[in-house]
């Protein structure tokens, strides 16, 4: 792989990683006491549902670390070893931790007693925001997975051509 496309992406992963701990200490707090200013019975939900989406941007970030490592085992050819998967499992078990994390959201906002202003379509958004995100999350799982196997069968090939020559 080109060294400036590696680079590129280690800097939009640095970017990423930033904007991601921003969202953490700054944005997510800041809009969950603005949306307890602007209706005071979402009091008693601002704070798990923050420390959720808190939860949920760690996932990410650790996703991201792993996409690092592997940007590195790229660069120094060494991405066909049996060390790559750890960091594969990795990137699976924070997006299945995110996915879990959505999906109790998704159950929660499906079966409590929340109150909205006006006609409940901010609980519905929600709703379906959350529902989308354990779509997302699942496929994105299920994706990794595949490629998790594929690297495994080019592992055993590269391997098998090494005993070759």
């Amino acid at each position: 792989m080109h060294r400036l496309f590696i680079v590129a992406l280690r800097a939009a992963i640095a970017a990423a990683i930033l904007f991601g701990l921003f969202a953490q200490f700054v944005i997510i707090p800041a809009t969950a006491a603005d949306e307890v200013d602007r209706f005071p019975p979402y009091a008693p939900f601002a704070a798990p549902y923050a420390a959720i989406a808190i939860a949920g941007v760690a996932c990410v970030q650790v996703g991201l670390v792993a996409v690092w490592r592997l940007l590195a085992m790229v660069r120094r050819g060494a991405l066909f070893t049996p060390r790559a998967f750890r960091w594969v499992d990795v990137i699976i078990g924070a997006s299945l931790v995110a996915t879990l994390l959505a999906a109790g959201v998704t159950g929660h906002l499906s079966l409590a007693s929340i109150p909205s202003p006006g006609d409940g379509m901010e609980v519905i958004g929600a709703l379906g925001a959350a529902l989308a995100a354990v779509g997302v999350g699942a496929a994105f799982a299920m994706l990794v997975v595949v490629m998790r196997g594929l690297l495994h069968k080019a592992t055993e090939l590269q391997r098998e051509m090494a005993e070759v020559i």
